[in-house]
């Protein structure tokens, strides 16, 4: 806002004011007296154009939009900790016994079975879901024979960045949420520690019912885990509608993972010279889950649309790649809108009938 009061425009602005009749030349007493007073001003007028800043939510740093947003009673979501399974034979291994991979560590929390157990990484954020292989136990452990980490369970995210929370606060402000409305649970059941995108079907199976179907954070699938776990915290299967989760007294919700909607691509590819399908094809086939990856992340805003045109545009991204023609989707020429409850997910990748060798 006060960009235009410079440090030159301010000492010119208190040189017109003095009589034409005094030396105001530089070097002069008059000159010299003011020259140091502008400065102090145009300081002034940046910190005016700072607290400025600070007063408007869509403007305000992150230290500043967190004190706004308590007033809510909104704070930006923690870093979470990942939960994976692993597979260790050979020996019961008891709940707090320690593992690493790479520069991670991890704790055993739960046994799924003889074999099975749930551990949580012990770094927060999504480092936790990066490592899959062979774990290293921190303390000798007799008789263990494999010590492996097979899938991720819950996966771990990062804290809430700026401009995520400062979405998040506007949302609030524009949704006012009530207790059991769809606002209120998008936001409550969006909280959960691994939920990223939500949808919610008010009334789906009759009165005081709710289906509620979520995304991972991470955009993805959730696992039979993830959901068991945030249908416990919404609704309680063995209590229904007792108000012992985050649903209302008398809402009986049925709590989904979206599921997953496999695209094959068919094209013609012509590759650079130098180049043939088999060096590019995972770079292809990368290109292929970035854009499905892009649609999947608009998920709870409305059904997603494979188009033929975004499909091409991101395969003609890739390096190596010269042209693509006949481009289609499960087998058809057209654009393919991906089902309400489900997210698009890569199948086959197919070059002149020829798939890839990573497919």
């Amino acid at each position: 806002m006060y960009e235009d009061m410079t440090y030159d425009t301010i000492l010119q602005r208190m040189l017109a004011a003095v009589p034409d009749s005094i030396d105001k030349r530089e070097g002069s007493i008059i000159y010299d007296a003011l020259a140091p007073a502008a400065i102090e001003l145009r300081q002034a007028y940046l910190q005016l154009d700072h607290i400025l800043n600070e007063s408007f939510a869509d403007t305000e740093t992150r230290e500043y939009l967190i004190r706004r947003a308590a007033e809510r009673g909104l704070a930006p979501y923690k870093a979470t900790m990942a939960v994976l399974e692993a597979e260790l034979t050979g020996a019961e291994v008891p709940n707090g016994t320690r593992f690493s991979i790479e520069a991670l560590h991890y704790t055993v929390t739960d046994k799924i079975d003889d074999t099975h157990y749930k551990i949580q990484c012990e770094t927060p954020g999504t480092e936790g879901n990066r490592y899959f292989g062979t774990l290293t136990p921190v303390d000798y452990i007799s008789g263990l024979q494999t010590a492996e980490i097979t899938e991720l369970l819950v996966p771990g995210e990062d804290e809430e960045d700026t401009e995520t929370f400062r979405k998040r606060y506007f949302d609030n402000i524009q949704a006012q949420s009530f207790g059991g409305n769809i606002a209120d649970y998008k936001q409550r059941v969006g909280a959960i520690s691994g939920v990223g995108g939500v949808r919610v079907y008010p009334v789906w199976n009759g009165p005081g019912t709710v289906k509620v179907i979520f995304t991972t954070s991470q955009n993805g699938v959730p696992t039979d885990d993830l959901i068991q776990e945030v249908q416990t915290m919404v609704d309680p299967e063995q209590n229904h509608g007792i108000g012992l989760g985050l649903a209302p007294i008398g809402h009986t919700v049925t709590v989904q993972g979206a599921k997953a909607f496999t695209v094959d691509v068919s094209a013609n590819i012509t590759c650079v010279q130098g180049h043939t399908w088999d060096d590019i094809a995972p770079n292809v086939e990368t290109a292929v889950d970035t854009y499905l990856a892009s649609l999947s992340a608009k998920w709870a805003d409305g059904n997603a649309v494979v188009r033929l045109s975004q499909t091409e545009a991101h395969i003609l991204d890739v390096d190596g790649v010269l042209d693509v023609e006949a481009v289609t989707l499960n087998g058809t020429a057209a654009n393919l809108p991906v089902p309400d409850e489900d997210i698009p997910v890569r199948g086959t990748v197919t070059n002149n009938g020829q798939q890839s060798s990573t497919t």
